[in-house]
């Protein structure tokens, strides 16, 4: 990060240690910090990762979180994994999942920048984040079937929704690794730039998105994609109760009203 952080973490964030966090306004920035271990995810770190998202201050309304180092995040650190019961297996599973969780159904949308090794947990992480940002050096794996182990954390939950099933099978069965452009073409990343303009696209959109009416938001993180796993007729019912509620609320009525008084701009191609 080349900026100066605006405002000042909060003590129980700044104790993270495998974890980068600067505040700027409404936007924070969160980094994996484990770059001579290619921000490989180890328990203290997946832990840490939900206690930051968890944590966030009451005035941030983005995150952008990224990788320091050559690489976004090499995936599970398979030097700390350990022989496990099944019993121990599931709630190490459950742990990530629920770190995941905090991220993708937390309390802001987050962006999640891109670059280098973004492989197996690693993979898992950047598929929570409600918009991705690549760089034109990135690239994606699975390497869990060559490992002998199979995802656990929401991988498979995940990722296919980006990709598709047989997308994931091949990239698991046989190793496949995608480049930058075939992880955009995909659906892996929804911006592909450069060498090095990662942080600052990311910073661009977290700014836009943090701009937006909080329930807006709010409702785009934790109605979306539920909508999208009922049925048709189901999901049209939630949709017009989240439509109700959103547009009832105080900030999108001044919204709708700035538009019509033409203080607000229109859609234009960008």
């Amino acid at each position: 990060m080349t900026s100066t952080a605006s405002t000042a973490v909060p003590p129980l964030l700044a104790a993270l240690d495998l974890l980068r966090i600067e505040l700027h306004g409404e936007v924070a920035h969160v980094e994996l910090d484990r770059p001579a271990k290619r921000n490989a995810i180890n328990d203290t770190l997946v832990a840490q990762i939900h206690a930051a998202f968890a944590g966030l201050p009451a005035a941030v309304r983005a995150v952008v979180l990224s990788g320091s180092g050559a690489h976004f995040c090499a995936g599970l650190d398979l030097s700390e994994l350990s022989e496990r019961s099944v019993a121990e297996g599931i709630l190490h599973s459950r742990s990530w999942h629920a770190a995941m969780d905090q991220i993708q159904f937390g309390r802001v949308p987050v962006v999640a920048v891109l670059h280098g090794a973004v492989v197996g947990g690693g993979l898992e992480l950047a598929s929570a984040a409600h918009v991705r940002v690549a760089e034109a050096g990135a690239y994606y794996g699975l390497p869990e079937g060559q490992r002998g182990i199979f995802v656990g954390g929401g991988g498979s939950a995940r990722v296919p929704r980006l990709v598709g099933v047989a997308c994931m099978t091949d990239m698991m069965l046989t190793g496949r690794v995608l480049d930058a452009d075939e992880g955009q073409r995909r659906g892996l990343s929804n911006y592909l730039v450069g060498p090095r303009e990662g942080l600052a696209k990311g910073l661009e959109l977290a700014r836009k998105i943090a701009g937006n009416a909080p329930l807006s938001n709010f409702a785009v993180m934790q109605a979306l994609p539920r909508i999208a796993d009922l049925s048709q007729s189901d999901g049209l019912f939630v949709e017009s109760l989240m439509s109700a509620i959103a547009q009832g609320d105080d900030a999108a009525k001044e919204r709708v009203r700035a538009f019509l008084d033409k203080r607000a701009g229109k859609v234009v191609p960008q």
